[in-house]
């Protein structure tokens, strides 16, 4: 039986979870799923210029695990670049830390580090933050 899948730990929510190129109709365009916890990693290491094992103690991870998250998060990145595809930023059991801004209204929620992200819904403007 495999190990449970153990939530993320993450920050903040991204702003806008969607980019494509321009020019080209949606209904023509393949779509890549890029996990919240991948564009985390990616804002620690690549943003932040934290070091490795700073990024994975921000994330609850081990450094390996941390290590995998940014290969992959880099090899859609780049494949949506270079290929032209859309990518949406969603997916993945993910824990946000307390004291969080709603990404829609960006009013800071209350006890927003208790839930998963499944559970969350910013009590300010009802939406969910998820979607």
């Amino acid at each position: 039986m495999p190990r449970p899948f153990k939530p993320r730990r993450v920050s903040s929510l991204p702003r806008y979870i969607y980019f494509k190129p321009t020019g080209i109709p949606m209904p023509l365009l393949e779509e890549l799923v890029l996990a919240i916890d991948k564009v985390e990693a990616l804002r620690l290491k690549d943003i932040e210029k934290l070091e490795q094992h700073k990024c994975a103690e921000s994330m609850d991870v081990a450094q390996s695990t941390l290590q995998r998250i940014l290969v992959s998060a880099r090899e859609k990145l780049t494949r949506a670049i270079i290929e032209g595809r859309a990518l949406r930023i969603h997916g993945d059991p993910y824990a946000l830390s307390s004291d969080q801004l709603c990404p829609r209204c960006r009013r800071r929620r209350k006890d927003a580090g208790n839930a998963t992200s499944q559970q969350q819904d910013c009590p300010e403007c009802n939406i969910d933050s998820t979607a």
